[in-house]
C-alpha cells in the first residue's frame, strides 16, 4: 500500500487505464475523500479505499483497477 502522505490535497485520481476519477478533498481513516466539485463527482463526495492506490507522485494518484470498475465501487459515505 502507498504511503497516504505522498497523497496530496486537489491531486487528481485517475484508473489504470488513465481514465479520470477525481480530485483528492484528502486522506482520513484509510480512504481518499474525492471533492464533491469534481465533474465526475455529480454533487457529492465519493471514498476510495486506499487499497485502491498503485502510485502516487506529485500531482497524481494512479489507481489499480480501471476508472469506470473505480466508480462502480466507491462509496458516498466515509468509514465509520
Amino acid at each position: 500500500m502507498v504511503d497516504a502522505s505522498h497523497i496530496r490535497e486537489h491531486a487528481t485520481v485517475v484508473g489504470s487505464d488513465g481514465g479520470h476519477v477525481g480530485t483528492v478533498d484528502h486522506v482520513d481513516k484509510g480512504e481518499i475523500k474525492l471533492t464533491k466539485t469534481d465533474s465526475d463527482a455529480g454533487g457529492l463526495h465519493h471514498y476510495i479505499p486506499l487499497d485502491f492506490v498503485d502510485s502516487a507522485d506529485g500531482d497524481r494518484v494512479r489507481l489499480n483497477k480501471p476508472a469506470d470498475e473505480v466508480k462502480r465501487e466507491w462509496s458516498t459515505s466515509g468509514a465509520a
